[in-house]
């Protein structure tokens, strides 16, 4: 992903207003990102932690979305849940449920779209193994790298589609 600037992040995003966008709390490492490895944004609100944000390329333009996440409430080390977009298995509450409010009127009338994600929405960085999850947290796969991240790139657009839909 390419570096973006504050100004890219708070102009992106299509599901809340401008003064959401404009208040909205970028993440606590954002001048320290490692953007060669980021396939999309994520972060929680450092603020505000049941806020979630995502920002991703989609067809040359960045779209950005605010999500609502549950507290990640601990389900035990033995039980396991996948991420949506990464198929990362995690245990111990790190895959939560999220919800993005959906664009135009159907937002305005209250749908939501929801995903199960990596509570902290870094998985690019499991992808590539810059982060690790829980002990068997991996499937074994023969997929390569690329093939994973352009599975998970697919997974994000369409979730990314059915929030703008």
């Amino acid at each position: 992903m390419r570096p973006l600037t504050e100004r890219d992040i708070r102009t992106s995003f299509v599901n809340c207003s401008k003064g959401e966008a404009k208040r909205l709390g970028l993440p606590k490492d954002f001048a320290d990102l490692p953007w060669d490895d980021l396939d999309f944004l994520g972060w929680r609100d450092p603020g505000a932690p049941e806020r979630a944000y995502l920002v991703a390329d989609r067809g040359g333009r960045l779209v950005g979305i605010a999500l609502r996440g549950t507290s990640g409430t601990s389900r035990g080390f033995t039980a396991r849940s996948l991420c949506s977009l990464c198929l990362t298995t995690r245990t111990g509450g790190g895959v939560a449920l999220m919800t993005a409010r959906r664009t135009g009127e159907a937002g305005r009338q209250g749908n939501t779209v929801g995903r199960y994600l990596c509570t902290d929405l870094a998985c690019s960085l499991y992808l590539r193994g810059k982060r690790q999850a829980a002990v068997g947290g991996d499937l074994d796969e023969s997929l390569t790298l690329e093939e994973k991240v352009a599975r998970t790139r697919v997974n994000l657009h369409a979730f990314l589609d059915k929030v703008a839909a």
